[in-house]
């Protein structure tokens, strides 16, 4: 007879419960038995905007939320006003050309990368991606059954990968190549060439190259067109790209994302987003189609803020001997701890609990990350950032 506990493992699907618990809440119950001792805590951890949505996006979203006309369920790929400014805003963004056809509406961008992997790959095939990864897509195309495989990226290389080695390891179940630009964890942005030599390279061996770009509106140059791929013939065969509205509109639990992809992929996600959701939340979806171009100078101050953020953290990283800033750019920097053989949890739980810095431990983001802490510093204002210093000067293990 089986024991209590065998019977317990076979209960749940394992590609599910073999999976650790979601890091974000274990790094907040770190920072809630701080004592406070440093001054207030300071919250380095989820990727959330450190600053409030726009009054008038505020009343947007209340005036469609209270509206009957968005209390049915919507059209499959997104409301028919929000695909339409999008596609023009990006024409603009990438300067090509789009239309609805090319755009399907996400509950998020975390679903758009589920339906972008559904869409691509299955049990028993593999998605490629660098390393240190994006934990959530790594924990998906587990529970799906989708193998992984890994290119590593070295701060040498400043976290960009290098092409010799994706092209050896596009082989076999490879159906895909998955990267984020700007980078999360590591912030790193990927200049427009190696994203267009990445790309030829997935259309040279047939894969998809599915770019996560839900960092774009926060590039250090204003108007910097990201990449050129849009503008590629034959580009709808092989890009797909994943876009998140949370962070520039401050709005992350609305969970609003976008697919832009060629009319094919979009029909393929639409077989998947009616199973998954029926539609995204469509007063959002409403109150973002509006706001696209209402909010565009609101958006530039944003983008300018956060580049202050990075200016701040980078000084007090000068200031510091034994600890390195090996990356940063967007949203996130990678921060080298000192503690060379202590795993990046150890660190991280000891700085939330006696130092009052809440961060996520380096080893999430891949076994070979343990030397490293991600800092999420847009959450923290460059005051909050200045405080930064004197806590990682004085920190110790014992």
């Amino acid at each position: 007879m089986p024991s209590a506990a065998s019977h317990s493992a076979t209960r749940f699907n394992p590609l599910v419960a073999n999976l650790s618990l979601p890091p974000v809440p274990a790094v907040a119950a770190w920072g809630r038995a701080y004592d406070g001792s440093k001054g207030l805590l300071i919250d380095l951890s989820q990727a959330v905007p450190g600053y409030p949505a726009h009054p008038e996006m505020l009343k947007l979203l209340g005036q469609f939320a209270s509206s009957t006309a968005y209390t049915g369920y919507g059209p499959i790929e997104g409301e028919t006003v929000l695909r339409d400014a999008y596609a023009k805003h990006i024409s603009e963004v990438y300067r090509a050309g789009f239309s609805r056809d090319n755009v399907h509406i996400t509950s998020g961008c975390n679903q758009a990368f589920v339906c972008a992997a559904m869409t691509v790959a299955g049990p028993g095939d593999a998605i490629l991606m660098t390393e240190p990864f994006y934990f959530n897509h790594e924990t998906t195309l587990a529970m799906m059954g989708i193998g992984t495989e890994f290119v590593a990226c070295s701060a040498e290389n400043g976290f960009l990968p290098d092409l010799a080695a994706l092209d050896a390891a596009m082989t076999g179940k490879v159906r895909a190549l998955a990267i984020v630009s700007p980078n999360n964890p590591t912030g790193a942005i990927y200049p427009a060439a190696l994203l267009e030599a990445i790309f030829k390279l997935c259309r040279d061996k047939g894969i998809w190259l599915i770019l996560d770009e839900t960092y774009r509106d926060f590039l250090p140059q204003e108007g910097q067109q990201p990449h050129p791929l849009f503008t590629l013939a034959g580009w709808e065969d092989t890009l797909i790209s994943l876009y998140s509205f949370s962070k520039s509109f401050c709005i992350p639990g609305h969970r609003l994302g976008a697919i832009t992809a060629g009319a094919e992929v979009i029909g393929q996600v639409a077989k998947i987003m009616d199973n998954l959701q029926i539609c995204a939340p469509r007063a959002p979806q409403a109150a973002v189609a509006e706001a696209l171009p209402l909010l565009a100078a609101w958006r530039e101050e944003n983008r300018q803020e956060i580049g202050r953020r990075a200016d701040a953290l980078k000084a007090v990283m000068r200031g510091l001997d034994s600890w390195k800033l090996d990356a940063i750019g967007a949203y996130f920097a990678f921060v080298r701890h000192p503690f060379a053989g202590v795993r990046s949890e150890v660190v991280a739980e000891k700085l939330a609990k006696t130092a009052g810095i809440t961060c996520i431990p380096g080893g999430y983001f891949g076994e070979g990350q343990q030397n490293y802490l991600r800092f999420a510093f847009a959450n923290a204002d460059i005051e909050t950032i200045a405080r930064l210093e004197e806590r990682l000067k004085n920190f110790s293990l014992s």
